[in-house]
Parts: structure tokens; sequence; C-alpha cells
């Protein structure tokens, strides 16, 4: 069957006015963005984050310097692809992933599929392989005034 390895993310980023909220490259309209170098995508990042970490490939700041002129306004799905490159070039596929978003709001059931759906074709696999949750901190400030994002990735040999 081939080597099996297991990658956990977590991402955070705070609130901004300044931008639309953008989740698995969904776009949330009405709702306050995120603040960050990037696109601040929390759920790409996360998982961008795991894959890499399962790769044994370094993290995010490793490769998408914050401050660099390359990773300014990238979006997160860009992000993601670029993370599931490297893993593909380390001789490795993602198998599944689970994820859970942290915040009080948005609620994202009604855009669940869209979100699965992304992450599904930037890491090539069936959307069935791919979960999104989401979890309220009841107001007892684990993300602040922002939100957080936890991943966790199988990946396989390809």
């Amino acid at each position: 069957m081939g080597e099996s390895r297991v990658g956990l993310g977590f991402d955070t980023h705070p609130r901004s006015d300044e931008r639309p909220l953008m989740l698995a490259g969904v776009q949330f309209e009405g709702e306050a963005g995120l603040e960050g170098h990037s696109d601040a995508d929390v759920v790409c990042h996360a998982l961008a984050d795991a894959l890499l970490g399962a790769a044994a490939l370094g993290d995010l700041g490793e490769h998408f310097p914050e401050g660099a002129p390359e990773t300014e306004d990238l979006p997160g799905l860009d992000l993601l692809t670029r993370a599931v490159a490297l893993v593909r070039e380390a001789g490795l596929r993602a198998a599944s992933c689970d994820l859970v978003l942290i915040a009080e709001a948005p609620r994202i059931a009604a855009r669940r599929e869209e979100m699965r759906a992304n992450l599904a074709r930037a890491l090539d696999v069936p959307a069935d392989r791919v979960s999104v949750k989401a979890t309220r901190p009841e107001g007892m400030g684990l993300t602040g005034d922002g939100m957080g994002c936890l991943a966790i990735v199988s990946l396989v040999e390809r």
C-alpha cells in the first residue's frame, strides 16, 4: 500500500473591514474579511500548512514569506495549489482532510459544499474526502476578534 503520513495545520487572522471574507476560496458577502498579507483565507492556509507538515517540507512562512511581493493579496486557493505541487514533488499526494473553522460568524452550512468542492479541486481528490466543519467559541475569546482554522490531512505515496 505504501507510506501514509498525517499533517496538522493551524492558522488565525484578525478581522478587517478593509477586504471581503474569503474561506476556502468562497467569498462571504456582508461579512468582515480578515487581515493579512495574502487574502487571509484561514481555511486554505491551515490546510496548506498541514500538507507541508505531513510531507516534512517546513511551513507556510518558509515557502510563502509574509511581506514578499509575490505573496501580497495571493488568493488562498492559489497558495494551497502551490503547496499541493510541493507535496507532489516530494512523491506524495493528499488522500483526505478534515478542517474545523473556529469563529463566531459566519455560519457556513449554506456554503459548505462550495467550500468542499474548491478544496477537493485544489487537492485533486473527490469531495467526499474533504470535511469542512465550524464551531463557535461561544464568546470565550479563543479567536479574539478574528478566525482560526485547524486542519488535518493524510498523505499517501503517489
